[in-house]
């Protein structure tokens, strides 16, 4: 049966190919979406596609008194995004989280609302299959080196910090071990900040800077040798639909919270 979405962020730079995208597909029908901007208007207008209107809200709380669907995408910001999350998951709708910058306390909070429904959650970093690689093989080499660090990359626009892909990949490796740290970061001789922030126990450095997308690199250290993996993420938003779809296709078949797109394929 055709599953219906709602795109939170549907006028944005990923929800405006995700739109078409979904209306090209006889699986999903897309029903709505949220954009500020936009609200009141014809998403299939403004994308120049000849479809049935899809009209756009300024809040979740008004989409849902006017329209039901199946499965809530979002793709907004962090400071509306938790609320509108919540309000899908107790409104017992399917969540796909692509919304960055969702602290850990703030997945808690979703974790709780979800485990009290019956609904999927999945919050995912970075939808490119390469980066899910990338975490996947880093958390490989976490089984076997005890140090390590990350290093965040993204554009000077970027306003959160760390990117949601290396939020989530800190989360993972913390989960394997906390990284060994010579000298402790108390200890530091000079401005401290210099050695990066922790997340979740892991030393993160962000760098802001043109001529940077999106990347992430994971570096291990040994005695007398080094690992560096190392993914980087070009303008095109093809690599993420690729990994929505597989995303989509997942939703209903779980319950509670899943972080990452790998915890729904077979790695």
């Amino acid at each position: 049966m055709m599953k219906k979405v709602f795109i939170e962020g549907a006028t944005g730079w990923v929800g405006k190919e995700l739109s078409k995208n979904i209306i090209d597909d006889t699986n999903y029908k897309l029903v709505g979406g949220l954009s500020r901007s936009y609200a009141g208007e014809n998403l299939a207008e403004i994308l120049k596609i000849k479809t049935s209107p899809v009209p756009l809200f300024d809040t979740i709380e008004n989409a849902m008194g006017d329209i039901d669907f199946d499965i809530l995408i979002d793709f907004t910001s962090p400071l509306i995004a938790k609320k509108n999350i919540l309000n899908a998951i107790d409104k017992g709708r399917h969540v796909l989280i692509g919304t960055s910058g969702l602290s850990s306390q703030d997945y808690e909070e979703i974790e709780e609302h979800a485990k009290e429904s019956t609904v999927s959650v999945l919050a995912v970093g970075n939808f490119s299959i390469t980066a899910v690689l990338l975490k996947k093989f880093a958390e490989t080499a976490a089984q076997y080196i005890d140090q390590f660090e990350i290093i965040d990359y993204a554009s000077q626009r970027k306003v959160d910090s760390p990117s949601g892909t290396v939020a989530e990949l800190a989360y993972s490796l913390s989960k394997i071990k906390t990284p060994k740290i010579e000298v402790p970061i108390k200890d530091t001789i000079g401005n401290k900040e210099t050695r990066g922030g922790d997340i979740n126990g892991i030393q993160v450095h962000a760098i802001r800077l043109p001529g940077y997308v999106l990347g992430v690199e994971t570096i291990f250290g040994m005695e007398d040798e080094k690992l560096i993996i190392k993914h980087e993420a070009g303008t095109g938003v093809a690599p993420y639909l690729n990994g929505i779809k597989i995303a989509l296709a997942k939703m209903g078949t779980f319950k509670g919270l899943k972080r990452g797109l790998d915890t729904i394929m077979d790695l």
